[in-house]
């Protein structure tokens, strides 16, 4: 549909600060009297309904194979070892294109870039589902990642270019975070009951079938949009952030199963630091940047960003914790620890829903710092977990609660990075913004899972029981995940206030909630 392209909102609208637009031709603006629209249209909502499903898809891919790792195994005759690599062969293209895909989608059109990828990860589906040894079933994998990598921006841009900041985009991103919360989150359980049911390749078929269905509607829906001028691919810099995220994502992914005393694990984590810190320096004296430096030195990038890999990453390893937990502490089936998250999925759409309201209540820099202390404290209650099979009702009722601020902080930092940035710039801004998606998902598990590993073998060889070193690793593991979240809310809370306090100063606007 025709985008129509407004001017930032006064703070009070979003709670943001009226930030600088980020340097680029875009669009002129309409004048500032034009009115809003609160209410989507009919077409408005079934591309809003398009792009959702297509991100929900790619996240029931995060999660959906978990449980059908071992029955997988055996059928295509794949050792312990290798199958790290059916995670981590969708982990690494998935995460590590993603701000190449989200800028080159910014140049050459959202929307043919976003059908490319969309059949490129319907057709990998496909092939993983009917692999007929490991090297093809990890070759389809690899391709779902790159087809998520370039679905997860370019949809994301598609919708924050479609939604005009304000009421209707607040609406728009909430729909959007809780799909891809509860994605994750019913991939586990729908994983189990497909592979009971129909076998393993039924969980990659399903992939299939839903990602067939969107494509058949897609181009009746979307219209392109693109930059105006075509500028020149950083290619420097695309080599430098890619291969850095590429090292970056395989030595967490890595350290997850074979832990961080591998060799190869630091080795690729100091590569990757080096890449990433040559990206800087490459952009810096870049004529066209991939990344600009200046929209990365906005306060709201910097701090938004940082604090949704930080809730991502740690309500990611909170599900996986809990997990641990509820089979191995309480011996609970599969099915059954399946049904406690899914408690918290169902809640997580009235939690999405319910978020736009609250970023409209208090402002979305209040939104973030509330929602990231409800993820905290509600972690923290889980260290209350015992042996007893009370525990059940503990994790039920503290993820559900945690599932609102989750929620909250996901829509209201995905408000606060893409406000005020023009469409031409909007593929880069939904880049960082999904990059941060998806590192949080990929670090989270590995780093508290290693911390409670450790603390498990140290109980074990005190002379703790199975069940009460795992409970001991468990509690280690939820501690740090709240202290993490909470030391992540106090700047991000303190440096967004500075940036709105800055922004008045600079202008006529009404004071920001």
């Amino acid at each position: 549909m025709p985008t129509e392209t407004l001017p930032s909102p006064p703070p009070g609208r979003t709670g943001e600060p009226a930030a600088a637009p980020v340097p680029g031709p875009g669009p002129a603006s309409t004048p500032a009297s034009t009115p809003v629209p609160a209410r989507m249209t009919g077409r408005a909502k079934l591309v809003l309904l398009l792009l959702c499903a297509a991100q929900f898809i790619v996240a029931l891919d995060f999660s959906i194979l978990n449980v059908a790792l071992p029955v997988l195994g055996r059928d295509l005759g794949m050792g312990q070892a290798d199958l790290q690599w059916a995670i981590t062969a969708f982990a690494l293209p998935s995460g590590g294109f993603l701000l190449l895909f989200g800028r080159i989608a910014d140049l050459y059109g959202r929307r043919r870039l976003f059908l490319t990828g969309l059949a490129l990860f319907t057709a990998a589906s496909l092939l993983a589902a009917l692999a007929w040894s490991p090297a093809v079933f990890l070759a389809g994998r690899a391709l779902q990642g790159l087809g998520a990598a370039v679905i997860v921006p370019t949809g994301m841009s598609l919708l924050t270019t479609t939604f005009t900041e304000g009421p209707q985009r607040e609406r728009a991103l909430g729909i959007s975070g809780t799909l891809l919360s509860t994605g994750f989150t019913i991939g586990m359980v729908l994983g189990g009951v497909l592979t009971d049911s129909l076998g393993w390749r039924s969980t990659m078929g399903v992939l299939a079938v839903a990602g067939i269905a969107v494509l058949a509607v897609a181009p009746a829906l979307l219209t392109e949009s693109r930059h105006p001028e075509r500028p020149r691919i950083d290619i420097p810099g695309a080599v430098t952030v890619t291969g850095g995220l590429l090292a970056l994502i395989y030595a967490l992914s890595t350290a997850a199963e074979a832990g961080f005393g591998r060799p190869d694990v630091p080795v690729t984590l100091v590569l990757g630091a080096v890449l990433l810190v040559a990206f800087a320096v490459v952009e810096s004296r870049a004529a066209q940047p991939l990344v600009s430096l200046p929209m990365l030195r906005r306060p709201t990038v910097a701090w938004g960003n940082l604090a949704g890999l930080v809730t991502f990453a740690m309500m990611s390893a909170v599900i996986f914790l809990l997990t641990l937990y509820l089979q191995e502490v309480l011996h609970l089936s599969a099915f059954l620890s399946g049904l406690v998250f899914g408690v918290q999925g169902l809640f997580a759409v009235v939690a999405g829903l319910v978020a736009p309201k609250v970023i409209g209540w208090i402002g979305a820099r209040r939104a973030l710092a509330t929602g990231l202390a409800v993820q905290a404290v509600c972690t923290a209650a889980l260290l209350g977990l015992g042996t007893a099979s009370s525990g059940v009702w503990l994790a039920t009722i503290a993820t559900t609660v945690a599932c609102f601020g989750h929620l909250w902080a996901i829509v209201s930092y995905g408000v606060i990075v893409t406000s005020g940035v023009p469409d031409t710039e909007q593929g880069l801004a939904t880049g960082l913004v999904t990059s941060a998606q998806q590192i949080g998902l990929t670090v989270g598990i590995p780093l508290l899972s290693a911390l409670a590993s450790a603390r498990v073998t140290a109980l074990r060889e005190d002379g703790a029981g199975f069940a009460d070193a795992t409970l001991g690793g468990i509690r280690l593991g939820l501690g740090a995940d709240a202290l993490l979240v909470a030391a992540v809310a106090v700047p991000a809370a303190a440096g967004l206030s500075r940036a709105a306090r800055r922004s008045r100063s600079r202008t006529d606007y009404a004071p920001a909630k």
